[in-house]
């Protein structure tokens, strides 16, 4: 069936993707882009390091020029959604107008988690989220002296690594037991640990935040769980997100921690399609249960996936999950997803900061997590892409090199 229009609400990683990959596709009908913010569609990841410390400027950012959405004939709406007409196939905008479509693509992200405490609303008390938190962000990191950071997952470290780097003394709170622990192995939790202690930085694990003080409204001291008091004049948290699916649930759409796909990234309503951080679909490489991913190269790998399908070209979505995070020097790139692995081969050396950590299930490799080691992570997304063949046992003899087992064992 060819489509006359495709409007596209979030104009986020998955939102302009889905739109570039339209036109690569050869789509030739109307593309209505809708984002919320101003200007031009742009990268998120680099805003919680590189662009914070000034070595990425703002229109290196952008997906595109403006030159790229006219050429592109993508009509780009900066307008917020806020409802969908299923009946007649139209999004309804905050300003008053409506965006009629033949298929409707939502890719509407997630925003991050409050923080449920008192004090949460003083000044200098921030999530990073876009490009205006990044950029009310950038001179109070600068200027700060004592910096606390909510959270040890990938945001708040790259944050406590970026002030640590500004000269601030640093403290993170996590109510895990470690950095990462939802993410990573405890090999590589020890390892970003230590490197991050010998930047300067102090963690506090199993511990909480119960408020932040405030001083002519401004934050100057925060108190932990345990009753301490700790000087503050930044407050950094990154304590997980929350999917965008608020329209799709007024909408009637199936909810199941975000907006419920099937393997063609399909909503309940054939007419309406989600991805990206808002979608939960069911994952090949998770056993195919309800999975959720916050990834650039999910959304943009779903993108594509999607556009192809609008076109005529409908494959399930079977692409391999893999992440990265930049923290001071160590890169860590994660292959695969390691949930309930239950054994695990070293490669490399903790001390010098080059580690992989090869996680199995059931004697099958699942993920690796490479730190400083790319040529291990390229290598395990070959491995992983396809049947994994690799065993523990190969993988724990002596002199075993990842990248010479891909090369030698390649379909």
């Amino acid at each position: 069936m060819s489509l006359a229009s495709v409007v596209i609400v979030g104009a986020g990683q998955a939102g302009f993707q889905v739109a570039a990959s339209l036109r690569q596709e050869g789509y030739d009908g109307r593309i209505t882009l809708i984002g919320d913010e101003p200007g031009l569609p742009y990268q998120r990841p680099p805003l919680s390091k590189a662009y914070l410390l000034g070595k990425i400027s703002e229109p290196n950012l952008l997906f595109r020029s403006a030159e790229f959405f006219m050429a592109q004939r993508i009509d780009l709406v900066h307008d917020k959604a806020t409802a969908i007409d299923r009946l007649n196939r139209r999004v309804l905008l905050a300003g008053g107008g409506v965006a009629s479509y033949d298929h409707l693509v939502l890719a509407t992200g997630a925003h991050n988690r409050p923080l449920p405490v008192p004090g949460a609303h003083h000044s200098g008390v921030f999530g990073i989220k876009t490009k205006a938190d990044a950029d009310a962000l950038a001179p109070l990191a600068k200027a700060a002296r004592n910096v606390v950071v909510v959270g040890a997952g990938f945001i708040g470290l790259e944050f406590a690594a970026v002030a640590a780097a500004l000269g601030a003394n640093v403290h993170v709170l996590e109510l895990g037991d470690r950095p990462m622990a939802r993410a990573v192995s405890r090999e590589m939790s020890e390892l970003f640990r230590t490197a991050h202690e010998g930047w300067g930085v102090h963690f506090d694990f199993l511990q909480g935040l119960a408020s932040i003080e405030g001083d002519n409204g401004r934050a100057c001291a925060v108190v932990t769980s345990d009753g301490r008091r700790l000087p503050a004049d930044l407050v950094v948290f990154g304590i997980g997100v929350i999917p965008n699916a608020q329209i799709a649930t007024e909408a009637g759409l199936e909810i199941e921690n975000g907006v419920k796909v099937d393997t063609y990234l399909l909503t309940s309503d054939p007419q309406i399609s989600a991805l990206g951080d808002v979608a939960c679909f069911p994952c090949l490489h998770n056993g195919e249960q309800p999975t959720r991913l916050e990834s650039v190269q999910n959304a943009v790998d779903q993108a594509r996936t999607l556009a192809a399908r609008l076109v005529g070209k409908p494959t399930p979505y079977s692409a391999l999950p893999w992440f990265w995070t930049d923290q001071g020097d160590l890169k860590l790139q994660i292959a695969g997803l390691s949930a309930g692995y239950d054994s695990s081969v070293l490669l490399g050396s903790p001390q010098a900061q080059q580690l992989s950590v090869l996680c199995f299930r059931g004697g099958q490799l699942v993920a690796v997590e490479s730190c400083n080691r790319v040529g291990d992570h390229m290598a395990a997304r070959k491995i992983l892409a396809r049947p994994a063949r690799l065993s523990a046992a190969e993988a724990a003899a002596p002199g075993f090199d990842l990248k010479a087992w891909e090369a030698a064992n390649r379909d």
